[in-house]
This record gives C-alpha cells, sequence and structure tokens, in this order.
C-alpha cells in the first residue's frame, strides 16, 4: 500500500542533507521539505517509492517556528518552483541550518566532530544569482522545475538571479530550446546560450557594454585584485562576492611560500592558482590543471603574465594525475583543488594523500562528498586542520566550503 498522495500530521526532526526535514510517522521516515525543525505541521505525500521512507511537502502549519518568514518569492512553495528550498526560513536561520547539515555530514561520513558558523556574503539574500539555467517547456515559455519532476513552473521573474540576467531570459518565448543559460559579468556583459532537449548548446548570443575588455564569447570578471576572462556561461562562482570570499580562505589556508610549487587541480580559468601565483614568486611554480579546451584557453590568457604559472589540459583522475606528478619537476608543496558537486572521489584524494604535499586545500560545494575524500585523507594520516563554510547560495540548501588538510607528523 502506497502512502502517494495521502496526508497527515507531524512533528518535524532535524534538518537533513538536500534541503528537508526528517520527520517520523508509523514507523516510517518522511523526507519534508517547505518546514522547520520542531514545527507541527500538516504533509501532503509527494513520493512514496521505497519501503523505509517518502517524500512529502509541509502544506500546513500548525505549529510554526520562530525561524519562518513570509517568502519573498510568490512562486516558490509546494508544487511550485523548486529553485529554492529556503524562502521560508529567515536567512540567519538558513546559514544555522547549513552549519548544522556540515556538522552531521562529517560526523556520519568522516566518523569527525567539526562545529562551524557558515559566513554570510555581502549582497543580501537576494540577487545575487549572476549565472543561471532556466529550462523551457514545448511552448517555449521559460521557467525552473519543481522539485523532483520534469514538468516547467514558468516565470516572468526569479528573485534571487540578477535583474539584467532574469530579464534576458523570462517573460520571452524561447521555441524550439530546451534550456537557456545565462551569465552577467562583472560589468554588465550578459551571455545568453540555448541548449537543445539533449542539452547541447544551440546558439549563443553576447551583449556587453561599450569598452568592455573580453572579446568573443568570454566574459570579464574582477577578483582578488585582478581581471579574469572566463566562457560567457562557463564555470565561475555564482556568488559576486564568491570568488574573493573563497580565494581568501585558500590562500589563508595555504600560506604559499617564495619556491614553492602549488598545484591547481579543476582550475577552471585559473581563479586558484593565479591568485597564489605572486606568493610562490618566480623561483616557484603553479601549474593549473583543467579538463575543458575553453577554460584552459582562457586560464592561459588570464596567467599570461605570470611567467610561474602554466596550464596543462587533462583529465583529474588517478591515472592522469599519476602521470602529471611524474611529469613535474618535483612535487608538489601545495595542492588547491575545486572539484564538481561529485567530489575528487576516493582514487584521486588516496593519490594526492601520497604526493608529499605539506598542504591540500578543498573547495567543495557538496558537504557530503567533501566529508568523504576527507575521510580517505583521514585514512591515510591526514588530519582536518581548518575548515570555513559561506552562505554563497542563499534561499537555497547549498553552501561552499574550504578545508584545510594536512599531514600528522
Amino acid at each position: 500500500m502506497t502512502w502517494l498522495g495521502e496526508r497527515f500530521e507531524v512533528t518535524v526532526g532535524p534538518v537533513a542533507h538536500g534541503g528537508h526535514c526528517v520527520a517520523r510517522h508509523e514507523g516510517r521516515v518522511v523526507f519534508v521539505r517547505h518546514a522547520l525543525p520542531g514545527e507541527r505541521v500538516v504533509v501532503a505525500v509527494t513520493e512514496d517509492r521505497h519501503a523505509g521512507y517518502c517524500r512529502a511537502d509541509a502544506v500546513e502549519v500548525l505549529d510554526p517556528s520562530p525561524d519562518r518568514v513570509e517568502r519573498p518569492c510568490s512562486s516558490s512553495g509546494p508544487g511550485r518552483c523548486g529553485g529554492c528550498d529556503w524562502q521560508h526560513v529567515d536567512p540567519a536561520a538558513q546559514r544555522r541550518l547549513k552549519g548544522d547539515v556540515v556538522t552531521e555530514q562529517f560526523a556520519r561520513l568522516a566518523g569527525m566532530d567539526v562545529s562551524l558558523d557558515v559566513e554570510e556574503l555581502p549582497g543580501g539574500p537576494l540577487r545575487w544569482r549572476s549565472r543561471a539555467r532556466f529550462a523551457v517547456d514545448r511552448s517555449g515559455r521559460p521557467g525552473l522545475r519543481p522539485h523532483r519532476s520534469r514538468e516547467v513552473f514558468v516565470l516572468d521573474d526569479c528573485p534571487i538571479t540578477v535583474e539584467p540576467a532574469a530579464d534576458a531570459v523570462l517573460g520571452r518565448r524561447w521555441d524550439g530550446a530546451g534550456a537557456v543559460d545565462v551569465a552577467v559579468d562583472s560589468v554588465g556583459g550578459v551571455t545568453t546560450t540555448t541548449l537543445d532537449r539533449r542539452g547541447h548548446p544551440q546558439s549563443t548570443r553576447v551583449v556587453r557594454p561599450s569598452g568592455a575588455g573580453a572579446t568573443g564569447s568570454r566574459a570579464e570578471r574582477k577578483a582578488w585584485h585582478r581581471d579574469w576572462q572566463v566562457e560567457g556561461t562557463g564555470f565561475w562562482q555564482v556568488h559576486p562576492a564568491a570568488a574573493d570570499a573563497l580565494v581568501g580562505a585558500v590562500a589563508g589556508f595555504a600560506g604559499v611560500r617564495s619556491g614553492e610549487r602549488v598545484l591547481d587541480l579543476y582550475a577552471g580559468a585559473g581563479l586558484f592558482g593565479g591568485s597564489l601565483a605572486a606568493g610562490v614568486g618566480a623561483a616557484g611554480q603553479v601549474v593549473c590543471v583543467e579538463s575543458d579546451a575553453g577554460a584552459c584557453a582562457a586560464a592561459s590568457d588570464n596567467l599570461s603574465d605570470l611567467p610561474q604559472a602554466e596550464v596543462w589540459q587533462g583529465d583529474v583522475d588517478a591515472e592522469g594525475l599519476t602521470e602529471l606528478l611524474a611529469e613535474l619537476d618535483g612535487p608538489p608543496d601545495v595542492v588547491v583543488l575545486d572539484p564538481p558537486r561529485s567530489g575528487a572521489g576516493r582514487e584521486v584524494s588516496a593519490v594526492l594523500a601520497d604526493t608529499g604535499a605539506r598542504a591540500v586545500v578543498y573547495v567543495a560545494c557538496d558537504p557530503a562528498s567533501l566529508a568523504r575524500d576527507v575521510a580517505v585523507f583521514a585514512e591515510a594520516g591526514w588530519r582536518l586542520t581548518g575548515l570555513r563554510a559561506y552562505d554563497a547560495f542563499p534561499m537555497t540548501a547549498h553552501v561552499e566550503c574550504v578545508a584545510l588538510l594536512e599531514p600528522a607528523r
């Protein structure tokens, strides 16, 4: 017998990874969205495919948390746009919840007791998203998908997206497209790329202010006292203040010294490696490794004034990393890595733990992946000696972490 569509009352328990809280009903776990710990709510079951648990939305709040607020976006809520997880939560409480999630993931997946405050970035909880992907329905109307749905919830605006990006996509027709990527750079240039229903790029349009330094499809970014060029909708920190905050954390943890060798993995346009190059000086070396050809080309241009920095194109996997380390003039002193949401993985982490580096600085957008990889380092005799977290994605469940790992001596 399935509970799908049923409604019942629960008392909400602790927050969990993924933008929901945990409750129990008749011996089963219920993952509840749109709720807060301690609340008494009526839920509607939205998914029931597993014997041990189901998923539900809080559709009526009987006993609200003091952290509950009115949603600033009218499109947010049960069964509506799924772009945000915490629109109903006070921003300071959002940060506390994210800290609780990081703590729980490290305890469960790495067996470590960590406690931290998630740091606020300037600019407030709205209009921070400078890069976004909007889905397009069969009628050409753009929007975002409800949680765990393939439908498109059509939008005229998205209050967490910067206005030039929202205006460039929403409220328009995109006939024949499956999605639209949009990015706004540091000088107001707007890049839109349409994708077909398989996610393949169709066409790109760039509108930039006169005098902007970037050319072609590239966007201009500013961070850490330098100008950077990035492929228009390619990877760059989404929050306008995130790049500076993360580079500051990485630089502080790395503490690079003159003459040292830095290995920057998943380097993108070269932000972290380029920012550390001055610290190693002319006698040092920075090697940025990135698989994407466009990002490598941008990184080469970005670092062209830094003779101690170089860009290598290649996949960051255990085999490729082993070959790369053999080609270096010597072992790295510091490794910086910013992998995709899935993390570096056990094999890559094990190789890095055996490099002889004095420090690994790990930038992660998923605390579960980070905790799993930190556990691999711990198995190899490394210690987690520093951890910071940033609310780089307000109104969502996502949190950006920077970890410092050092070999136990």
